[in-house]
């Protein structure tokens, strides 16, 4: 892997060669200017006065030849409207035919201006980086607000490429309504948006190229986002066949319907576990071990799951439905063996059936990059609406009777629901799951593709990186800058961590401090709801019922918070600005659940429970989202892949803090309420700190 300047060097257009920034000048002027700040020669305000000007000059130069481009492109898709006007008046197919190849050609030059954007504005980034690592301060942060928020922004042009949005649409429109249905001119107006995803194979690269160099948030990249779940540059046409040949639909759904009925599994025995440990001689706070025993299991299985899904996607699946099965039979078994142990047993088998690692890297390695966003979002809202509907589940388990020695009562009626679910869950999957092809099969089994999509691959080929910081950017382009401090240092390789130690070298400052919050904000939301059944019932006497209610429509609030922040919220304000407010209203929350009277009310609990849980999940979103775009490209893939990091810091700090409740539990239930609370309390003052010190560089 060469460096950056080699690489501009090598991918950069010829004819175009001096509206390049000059890369090499701005990093050998960088170097001068430290010397002679380290000599005593030059005065820092005025390194930072020519070197702005010198930016300025370079990137003035670069919008210009960018604005001509622009217009070129544009002339020529009208001087192509002319003739397709005529076309309306004596249709000809053979001209129409033409008339596509020649607004195909506009779209292929559109995608090398774009390419050129690209390049120039990562080339930017890089030198104001290399600045910073140099002189040992932000000026970046000053250099780009300064300079992208004034009226006459040259930046504008660069990181959000005003005015392409117009040429765009009118290639894709004139493209797509030739393309639909030659000679009917049925325009793409008239039609839903999706239609675009079959019209001519530009149009996709060019939209896909816009939406990724615009860092546009919707709520479906959002939910995509909060899943952590890779969505890389666009596919080749030959990487398109590949992930047609993989993709099941059937298959995506089992998947869906794993995560589902996991997290329905998880949350189903949260209303009554500590009803069921008094029924085996335990304290009502050992549910802290009962809750956070399948936690525990998960920390080993997200590693062996991840692992084998490297093999195969059928298999693991397989025997986690096995497991869950077993475990949960074990568990309902547990009240008429009258063992604690065969209680835990079961649950642990239920968490290391937890096959979340499997249903990520099938969406990331075998869903179309088209519908790969739809897919991730479809993970998220199935984990959301499993946790929502467990303990509302539970909820309506309310019975007692029995069939012969086999006692079924709101306790052991969770195990026996989530055991057939899992049984009938498991003939489904055998009869209906598809094992995806692999690499090498897809290879031997398709076509070569022609020397037209190879020009389309080169083409395109690292346009969908970020213009503003993103995670493959950040930590491979900029390994110069971060890792090494000679000039000629090697960009990191793109193949993924092949073990713990590797990848923990990957994670630079801003990433660890994102898993230190993702850490806290699942302690928090644990010692909320594994709580919830002992503190409500010791209060305010609480039924079972009333607890599932709670817990219940705690869940619901999960995608319409995330519809809220990924469709508005997010547009309006930056991932770090929405990460910092998050954490002070967990913050509040936390510091308004402590009981600080004698008295302990209702509305305070339901208040602040309400504003932890919601911040909460704000965070997680935030967080996530904020992670996928920081975090190094070798983690996106692999065994030890950013999912499975983030997926174990939030296992961990659920088994801490059961393991905190169950410990509490010895002190009383007097007391179990402000002494859970302490650590997150910490944990959370933690967090602020630390995203405070590290505030700059979370971008």
């Amino acid at each position: 892997m060469v460096n950056f300047g080699k690489k501009l060097t090598a991918n950069r257009v010829q004819e175009w060669e001096r509206y390049y920034i000059n890369y090499k000048l701005m990093k050998k002027k960088v170097k001068q200017f430290a010397q002679q700040i380290q000599e005593g020669g030059q005065d820092r305000r005025r390194v930072l006065k020519e070197f702005s000007r010198m930016l300025d000059d370079q990137i003035e130069k670069t919008v210009l030849f960018f604005l001509e481009q622009q217009g070129i492109i544009a002339h020529r898709i009208q001087e192509l409207g002319d003739q397709r006007t005529i076309l309306l008046e004596q249709p000809d197919i053979s001209k129409i035919s033409e008339l596509r190849e020649a607004y195909s050609a506009v779209g292929q030059d559109l995608l090398k201006l774009l390419r050129f954007v690209d390049l120039n504005a990562t080339g930017i980034r890089k030198i104001l980086k290399k600045f910073d690592k140099r002189f040992g301060y932000k000026f970046t942060d000053y250099y780009l607000s300064t300079r992208s928020n004034h009226p006459y922004s040259q930046l504008q042009q660069v990181f959000k490429h005003v005015g392409v949005a117009a040429v765009v649409g009118a290639l894709s429109r004139n493209l797509a309504d030739l393309q639909e249905r030659q000679g009917s001119y049925l325009s793409i107006y008239d039609q839903p948006s999706t239609a675009l995803t079959v019209q001519d194979p530009v149009i996709y690269l060019i939209h896909a190229s816009v939406d990724k160099l615009t860092r546009s948030t919707n709520f479906l990249q959002y939910l995509g986002q909060h899943a952590l779940i890779v969505h890389e540059d666009v596919p080749s046409a030959e990487e398109d066949q590949v992930d047609d040949k993989r993709y099941h639909f059937m298959s995506l759904l089992l998947n869906l319907a794993n995560t589902f009925l996991y997290m329905v599994n998880t949350y189903i025995i949260v209303p009554t576990a500590d009803d069921y440990s008094m029924s085996l001689g335990a304290a009502a706070t050992v549910c802290g071990i009962i809750i956070g025993s399948m936690a525990v299991a998960q920390v080993f299985s997200s590693v062996y799951f991840s692992a084998w899904s490297n093999r195969s996607y059928f298999k693991p699946l397989v025997f986690s439905s096995i497991v869950l099965f077993l475990g949960n039979t074990l568990y309902a078994l547990a009240y008429d063996l009258d063992s604690l142990p065969i209680l835990l047993i079961g649950r642990l088998l239920c968490g290391l059936g937890s096959a979340r690692a499997v249903n990520r890297r099938y969406i990331s390695d075998c869903v179309p990059l088209k519908i790969r966003m739809q897919a991730s979002a479809g993970f998220v809202s199935a984990s959301a609406l499993g946790m929502a509907c467990g303990p509302a589940l539970a909820g309506l388990l309310q019975t007692n009777f029995k069939i012969y020695a086999l006692t079924i009562n709101q306790d052991t009626l969770p195990g026996w629901v989530m055991a057939f679910a899992w049984l009938a869950y498991l003939i489904w999957l055998w009869i209906s799951f598809k094992e995806p092809i692999r690499d090498t099969e897809v290879k031997h089994s398709s076509p070569d593709v022609d020397a037209g999509h190879d020009e389309n691959e080169s083409l395109e080929s690292g346009l969908m990186q970020h213009l503003l910081p993103s995670s493959e950017q950040k930590q491979n382009e900029d390994g110069d800058d971060e890792c090494n401090d000679s000039e000629d240092a090697s960009e990191d390789s793109h193949r993924p961590a092949t073990s713990v130690a590797s990848a923990y070298r990957l994670l630079t400052p801003s990433v660890k401090v994102q898993l230190l919050i993702y850490f806290m904000l699942k302690y928090a939301m644990e010692i909320l709801l594994s709580e919830s059944s002992v503190i409500t019932s010791y209060y305010f006497g609480w039924s079972t019922s009333s607890v599932a209610i709670f817990l219940a429509i705690l869940g619901l609030t999960v995608l319409p918070v995330n519809a809220v922040i990924g469709t508005y919220i997010s547009n309006m304000f930056e991932d770090r600005q929405l990460l910092l407010v998050s954490e002070i209203l967990v913050l509040l929350g936390i510091v308004l659940s402590f009981q600080f009277t004698s008295s302990y009310t209702v509305p305070q609990y339901v208040c602040s429970a309400l504003i932890t849980f919601v911040a909460a999940e704000v965070l997680e979103g935030v967080n996530l989202s904020l992670l996928s775009q920081v975090m190094s490209s070798r983690l996106a893939r692999g065994t030890y892949n950013g999912g499975l990091l983030s997926t174990e810091a939030g296992t961990l700090a659920r088994v801490v803090a059961d393991g905190t409740i169950t410990l509490a539990g010895y002190l009383g239930e007097s007391k179990l309420l402000n002494i859970t609370l302490f650590p997150s309390l910490l944990i959370c003052v933690a967090s602020i700190a630390a995203t405070i010190r590290n505030y700059n560089s979370l971008f």
